[in-house]
């Protein structure tokens, strides 16, 4: 029989990104985690790892038994969370990705219809847009709200619909936000200082051609890819910011911002992302269909 053991080292020596990492999480000694995995190659019969560089490499099989190593341990994971469930009642889980550059104000506003389900619990992972795809394609994530839609890629089995492509309208500090500023919008944003997301996100793009198009150079002052994060130093004297209609209401929580002017033509799209078995989770089809409405 595989000893999962070694096959477990091995994914955590691949998760490091070599021995010396992995010994360091596991507290153990490099030799005797470089032996479990030899154990491992040899009862498989194949090489799993090759040197590369100051490091490893995994090889074509390496890789394969890698996936499946994913898919092992994913599922030890949920194992151990339905057992704590069978103690008291049972969780309800939703295990959302939301990709780099997604307005987090936003994305808020759209699991509000959900957040007051008995016994929730809500499992957010913020990463790069392919990383997330990749999770959710092993089933370890439910939902993907991304800024993009997914690739057609049938390996995948991924679908992916709009959900939402919300006006983008400008706000800032009241200090800043005074009544000429409005009455000089959007010109007065090459006098202001400008807080933008980054070009991780598909709206930097849209605003920059907005920008061009209404002949204004903007004094960038900060770049984020976090939309709260950018809020909060707007609200603190920074700058204005861009944020879509639908992450607005969150701005009560911060005293102080004003609204300046819309950014007409701009808009701020969402995309849910579900694999083709994902698309009967209960709440994430509850998540799309509120946005539907």
């Amino acid at each position: 029989m595989l000893n999962y053991r070694h096959l477990y080292y091995f994914w955590i020596v691949v998760k490091e990104g070599g021995f010396a990492r992995a010994a360091d999480r596991l507290d153990m000694a490099v030799q005797t985690i470089s032996a479990q995995v030899r154990e491992l190659e040899r009862s498989i019969g194949r090489q799993l790892l090759k040197p590369a560089g100051r490091g490893v490499t995994m090889t074509e099989a390496g890789e394969a038994a890698y996936s499946r190593a994913e898919q092992i341990f994913h599922l030890g994971e949920t194992l151990l969370d339905e057992m704590r469930d069978t103690e008291g009642e049972r969780a309800t889980r939703l295990a959302i990705g939301l990709s780099d550059g997604i307005s987090k104000l936003a994305a808020h506003a759209l699991l509000a219809p959900v957040l007051d389900t008995p016994s929730l619990r809500l499992l957010c992972h913020e990463g790069e847009h392919d990383e997330l795809l990749s999770e959710l394609a092993l089933h370890r994530l439910d939902l993907v709200l991304a800024c993009r839609p997914a690739p057609h890629d049938a390996d995948l089995r991924l679908v992916s619909e709009r959900l939402v492509a919300s006006p983008v309208d400008w706000y800032g500090p009241v200090e800043l936000v005074r009544k000429s500023a409005r009455e000089h919008f959007p010109a007065c944003l090459a006098e202001l200082p400008v807080l933008l997301p980054t070009a991780h996100g598909a709206l930097r793009a849209r605003l920059d051609r907005w920008f061009e198009s209404v002949g204004i150079r903007p004094r960038i002052a900060g770049e984020f890819e976090d939309s709260a994060l950018m809020a909060v130093f707007a609200a603190r004297g920074l700058g204005v910011f861009p944020l879509a209609e639908l992450g607005a209401e969150d701005l009560a929580l911060l005293r102080g911002l004003r609204l300046l002017g819309r950014a007409e033509g701009v808009a701020d799209e969402i995309h849910a992302i579900r694999s083709r078995r994902g698309q009967h989770h209960a709440l994430a089809s509850q998540v799309v269909a509120a946005a539907r409405g």
